[in-house]
Order: structure tokens, then sequence, then C-alpha cells
């Protein structure tokens, strides 16, 4: 197995765990990572007790290197066609998830690692991750989302610097232009990353979902459209328990029991 989900247990129920787990690779992406991938994302797109799911590495020193070029070496012009399409649906699929995506990043995500990690809500780095999209140094482009995804979080400008020079970045400068959201010390991501996640899983579940979808949908509308979106998710909440569990926990001074109805 190169993909391990790992949900938690406790106090921590509904946290999942997404792990690469593909050593002798540094987990680049390779076929058999690929299929195991989009098959855990669909399992989590089902799964209505996941609340929040965190992406990280099993493998100490990597967060992804990136695709698996001696694999690719081997293909068909065909075959890295339909390879590259697979690793686009994969991020989509895994941005399209409808919980917070949190990626922990440690040691090096370069070109796919780095595209895997932009698919995600927010990304927590140690001090010495090293990320950039590398791919024009080997004569291609970012083709997971990464000359989509990168702009949209960093700003056109800054996002082309950063893909014409295939510039690879520390984990504080990454910090500093928007790639990555948090920084912490070395070896700390996951533990940082779960800390997060725990802020998030006491509050609403659907109404956590719903933002997520207002938010992500809203950025591709205009202002009105944006707008409406906004009232189409809130109009999903209105009939549900947890908002009235929320109103009458305020009211009685307690903490809310949310179950995500």
């Amino acid at each position: 197995m190169e993909i391990r989900l790992e949900p938690l247990e406790g106090a921590d129920a509904g946290i999942v765990l997404l792990g690469l787990d593909r050593p002798a690779a540094k987990n680049a992406l390779g076929r058999q990572l690929l299929r195991e991938f989009r098959g855990a994302v669909q399992a989590l797109g089902a799964d209505q007790a996941a609340r929040v799911v965190v992406v990280h590495s099993l493998v100490p020193g990597v967060f992804c290197a990136g695709a698996d070029l001696k694999e690719r070496e081997g293909m068909s012009q065909e075959e890295a066609t339909g390879f590259v399409k697979g690793l686009r649906a994969a991020f989509t699929e895994l941005a399209e998830l409808p919980m917070p995506v949190l990626a922990a990043l440690e040691g090096a995500a370069f070109g796919g690692g780095l595209e895997l990690a932009l698919a995600a809500d927010l990304r927590v780095a140690g001090s010495e991750t090293r990320l950039g999209l590398v791919e024009t140094s080997l004569a291609i482009i970012p083709g997971a989302g990464g000359t989509q995804r990168l702009p949209r979080l960093i700003g056109a400008s800054r996002a082309k610097e950063l893909i014409f020079t295939a510039r690879r970045l520390g984990a504080e400068e990454a910090n500093r232009l928007g790639v990555v959201d948090r920084v912490v010390p070395a070896g700390q991501a996951l533990e940082s990353a779960l800390a997060l996640a725990r802020e998030i899983l006491p509050n609403g579940p659907i109404a956590v979902r719903m933002a997520k979808r207002a938010i992500q949908e809203g950025l591709a509308l205009d202002m009105a459209a944006g707008l409406a979106l906004e009232e189409a998710c809130y109009a999903e909440i209105l009939p549900t328990t947890d908002r009235l569990e929320g109103l009458a926990a305020f009211r009685e001074k307690r903490k809310p029991r949310y179950k995500g109805q």
C-alpha cells in the first residue's frame, strides 16, 4: 500500500489522515500511488463522518518529490498524456472534497508534490521544507493544476516568476509569498496541522462544508453571482438540527453537540 487512510478516534473523531507512503521513491507520483490516491479521495467524499482531512507523508524528510520520472521515461506520449490527465483529475477531486483539507509539508515538495499541496485548502510547512513548481527545468509545464491554482493563490505575476524560473523556495519565503499558510519548526507540521484541524472540528460540519463551497465556487463568479451562491448555501443550513442546536447551546451557555444533521 502506498496510500494510507487513518480515521482518528476519541476526541479527534472526524479527522482523517491521508498518508503518502512510498519510501523507495520519495513518494513520487507513479501509477499505483495515483490509483490508490484516487480511491482514497473517493472514499473520503462518501464518508459523512469525515470532517477534516490532513494530507501528510509517512516517509521522513519528504512530502512528495513529484512525478515518478523513471516511470514516466518508459511511457509513450499517449500514456504520458493519460497519466498527467489522471493526476490533474485526482488533485481536482481532492480540491472538491466537501470538507476542509489541510496539507502538512516536511522536506521536499516539488512539481506534482507541490501541485498536490496546492489542491488543499490550507498548507502548514516545517521550517526545512523546500518546494517549487520546477517543471520548466525539465522542458514541460506544471500539468496537474499548478498553472491555475498557484496564480489564484498568490497572483499572476508572482506565479509566473516562480514557474518561469523553476525556482525552489524555502519555507519562510513560501510563507511570505502566500504559497504556504504557516511555518512551524521542522518535524512539527503534522502536529500543527492537527491542531488546526482540532480548531475546525467543534464547529457545525454542514456549516463548514457550506462555507467552503461558498468561498471556493464564489471565487469564479462576479460579486452578484457570488452573493447569490452564498444565499443558496445559507438556505441549505437553515433547516438543519445543528443550527437549532447552536442557538440552544448559545442560550444555555454550553458547548454545542453537532451531529452533521
